[in-house]
């Protein structure tokens, strides 16, 4: 039986959860504001809450908040907390629909090794990886760092917008990069870096939006690039062919089926110089403010901020329906 978002009875009475405990915590409130202004601007009751800055905290609110009030909870918490499956599981128990993927998928797209474990058995093309521990001699890392071959690029397992990532060039600059990795977390991964362009792809459920390419002065798309630099700019050609582009798609929508990823999410890439498209991470829960890259390319088609929050919105209660009129 289909089940039309309009068939479902609005204005929505919402909660936006935003803020929480993580490293992206700043990041996350600018998410969930403007998420909440965009929804007040649709006719919608809103409530934000913030579940607070640690962990302790953000538990005890999740478990004394009224979620059967809500008709919806749109998810805008990045990093540890919300993009790992722990939100999910509490709003699954809860009986309430959120945006965004199930706590399975979220939990496995935020593990980069078990994501690329994933992409492996696919045969989908991602760089080469070593997945390191803190408390492995730093000699494993070295000859891993030496096998995969300079440059490399070091990065946190379990964290989101660039933080603790390194591109390591040369041996001597690997002890600094693994101690900035593991000050975020036990697990970290060495991967071999893909010289060329980086490009995004967001995704509406199964529709994707148009590829964007990510230009920035940078070494790369690091945390300033993503959220201060404003000389970081975005194309929708990236001046390559067609083919490419079709590419990068097709890549992407296979990342998102692999984790089975629904809702709105954002998948990361890299186009070598040959213009093979190879995949980094699929982002279960992307920035959401009007500059961010999963907006942008809606707004390319003519989704504007405020009718895009609503949409995702609805995927959510959509999908609810559906399950209730099966």
């Amino acid at each position: 039986m289909s089940v039309s978002p309009l068939a479902i009875s609005r204005p929505w009475n919402v909660a936006v959860l935003f803020g929480g405990p993580s490293a992206e915590r700043e990041v996350s409130l600018d998410s969930g504001r403007e998420i909440a202004a965009a929804l007040e601007r649709r006719g919608h009751q809103v409530t934000a809450i913030d579940p607070g800055p640690t962990e302790f905290e953000a538990q005890a609110t999740l478990r004394h908040a009224d979620w059967k009030q809500f008709d919806g909870v749109f998810i805008a918490l990045h990093g540890t907390f919300g993009e790992d499956g722990t939100v999910q599981r509490f709003l699954d128990a809860a009986g309430v629909p959120y945006t965004g993927s199930d706590a399975e998928s979220s939990r496995i797209a935020f593990s980069k090794s078990a994501a690329k474990e994933r992409f492996d058995a696919e045969g989908i093309a991602t760089p080469a990886y070593v997945l390191v521990n803190a408390s492995d001699p730093r000699s494993r890392a070295a000859f891993h760092a030496a096998q995969l071959g300079y440059p490399i690029v070091v990065k946190p397992d379990a964290q989101g917008s660039s933080l603790g990532v390194s591109i390591v060039r040369w041996p001597d600059e690997l002890p600094a990069a693994l101690e900035k990795c593991f000050a975020l977390g036990p697990f970290g991964l060495l991967e071999r870096y893909v010289a060329g362009t980086e490009w995004t792809v967001g995704f509406l459920g199964p529709r994707a939006l148009p590829p964007m390419c990510v230009s920035t002065d940078h070494d790369f798309l690091d945390f300033d690039a993503k959220y201060r630099d404003e000389s970081t700019s975005v194309s929708f050609d990236g001046q390559v062919s067609r083919e490419v582009v079709a590419g990068i798609r097709a890549t992407a929508s296979r990342a998102c089926r692999a984790l089975d990823a629904t809702g709105a999410c954002r998948v990361d890439l890299r186009v070598d110089e040959q213009g093979v498209a190879w995949l980094l991470e699929v982002n279960t829960l992307p920035g959401f403010t009007s500059h961010s890259a999963v907006p942008t390319a809606a707004a390319r088609i003519g989704i504007d901020f405020d009718e895009l929050c609503e949409q995702v919105l609805a995927m959510s209660l959509t999908q609810r329906a559906k399950r209730h009129a099966a």
